[in-house]
């Protein structure tokens, strides 16, 4: 046989394979489409509009699913950024402040995503009714924040909460308590999307309900979800008719986002006259945060590369903190009227992430999923600022909590800052082990938050309770055995340590 004819028979195997998982990826939509059809019969008629708009977003997102193929970035394309694509914090604070910064904040609403459970904390509802500082939760935090910004300059910043269906009731009972509050709060929903079966891809609900069986049947699909809900809300154009310009958006936990004037007036007037659509904060990697997104130039755009994207050889190239020094804090400065242009023109491309999870029953699902920083790609003159440490001061564990409720902090006007009185700006290292992953577990084993002004290294493992006016200085590691109880006594000053089994205490 010729080459030409092995190869023109090859060509046409290759083709005929492709053809053939076309015909298969048709059907498999065709089957969605009519679960999704059958799902929608069952929406009360007040709900069906909404529920519409949800299983049409869900089947964007499933078409565009079965279109991808392996990893979605090519490792031979991805650069580092240009230098002046990512401004050090430091140039933009130098330009200091305008004397009409009021009428600045004015053009300003903060958005927080306020989708997530308290789960894996061992916490019922939001996440954002957990205490975190004297009694206040994130939620006080931010309005005490916002509140006092108004209050200073005389302006009128809104609130505005992403909820999810998870959270949407228990937060809107607590918002009654802060009708008093110089703040506007607004919210809206983010999507509810169905689940699909890891084997068929065939959606796991049968009806709309989120109730009994179906509990499991639906999710939150991810933060990127923020740009269509938003603009189907309604709420998007209500603020810029209010004259509103810009959102600052950050998860609800990270106790650091708070907003920065410096930053805000660099958007609004910026030095060279072009206004950035999107300013992505981003910091500087330490060891802890090798897993998190980094801003690269890929095919002469700024863009988000997450570790899910990265093909398994490069892995441990990505997490070199040498090549990618920076990580998203996912605290993001983003222009309204660029949401709304893009949206209407479908043009807000994310990568999908897709997330399995086994459900009670042992079912295996998948949830498809994006990320709000991965539309960086899509804005026009993007930016990125390396910010301090102190604006990520995420609480995503009990270890976080610790830090956050210790002396190390002080709190003004719903701000934690780093106290005066700590010689070295970093945050210490705090490792506790599995007792303490609740919360009211934690709050069990302190009888007062130890003063860690001096602390650098924190590992506490198995039985351990500390007693009222415990100090920890240096590196501190307990470890009780299985079977052992470490009690420590008040009063006690651990310095450079190591509180073993049986209580011994060694120094370190």
């Amino acid at each position: 046989m010729s080459r030409f004819v092995q190869d023109l028979s090859k060509a046409m195997s290759q083709d005929g394979a492709s053809q053939f998982q076309e015909v298969i990826r048709q059907e498999l939509e065709l089957s969605v489409k009519k679960e999704l059809e059958k799902i929608l019969t069952t929406a009360p008629s007040h709900e069906f509009e909404h529920t519409k708009k949800d299983l049409d977003g869900f089947r964007k997102l499933f078409h565009r699913f079965l279109q991808e193929k392996g990893p979605s970035v090519d490792w031979g394309k991805i650069q580092r950024p240009p230098e002046d694509s990512i401004q050090p914090y430091e140039k933009i604070k130098a330009r200091g402040l305008p004397d009409n910064i009021s009428s600045v904040l004015n053009k300003l609403v903060v958005v927080k995503l306020n989708g997530g459970l308290g789960t894996s904390m061992g916490c019922k509802g939001p996440k954002s009714l957990i205490g975190v500082r004297n009694e206040n939760t994130f939620l006080d935090l931010t309005v005490q924040q916002i509140e006092h910004l108004n209050k200073t300059y005389n302006t009128d910043v809104p609130l505005v909460l992403m909820n999810s269906f998870n959270t949407d009731e228990d937060t809107k009972k607590i918002l009654q308590k802060y009708s008093h509050c110089r703040v506007k709060i607004y919210t809206f929903n983010q999507s509810r999307y169905p689940r699909i079966n890891k084997e068929s891809l065939l959606p796991v609900a049968k009806d709309v309900s989120y109730s009994g069986e179906n509990t499991e049947a639906w999710y939150p699909p991810g933060h990127g979800d923020i740009y269509a809900s938003f603009y189907n809300s309604g709420l998007l154009d209500t603020l810029i008719g209010e004259g509103k310009e810009y959102i600052f958006v950050s998860n609800i936990d990270n106790l650091g986002a708070t907003v920065d004037l410096y930053i805000l007036n660099h958007l609004m007037n910026p030095p060279n006259g072009k206004r950035c659509e999107f300013v992505m904060e981003v910091t500087n990697k330490t060891r802890a945060d090798v897993k998190g997104g980094t801003l690269t130039q890929y095919e002469g755009k700024l863009r988000l590369v997450e570790i899910a994207q990265v093909p398994k050889a490069h892995v441990d190239e990505f997490k070199s903190v040498s090549k990618f020094k920076i990580f998203n804090t996912n605290n993001l400065w983003i222009s309204l009227a660029a949401v709304k242009r893009l949206q209407e023109q479908n043009a807000i491309d994310m990568e999908i992430i897709v997330n399995p999870k086994t459900l009670d029953g042992g079912l295996n699902v998948i949830q498809l999923e994006t990320a709000v920083g991965a539309a960086v790609k899509s804005f026009e003159n993007s930016l990125g600022i390396n910010v301090p440490r102190s604006r990520f001061l995420p609480v995503k564990t009990t270890s976080d909590l610790l830090l956050v409720m210790s002396n190390l902090y002080s709190l003004n006007a719903g701000s934690l800052t780093m106290s005066e009185k700590r010689e070295f700006p970093t945050v210490p290292l705090v490792k506790l082990g599995s007792s303490f992953t609740k919360v009211q577990d934690y709050l069990r084993r302190f009888e007062s938050i130890p003063d860690m002004l001096e602390l650098d290294h924190l590992t506490v493992s198995g039985d351990v309770t500390f007693g009222k006016n415990v100090s920890l200085k240096g590196t501190v590691i307990i470890i009780a055995n299985h079977g052992d109880r470490i009690d420590i006594p008040p009063g006690a000053v651990l310095e450079n340590k190591i509180v073993s089994g049986n209580l011994r205490i060694l120094d370190h």
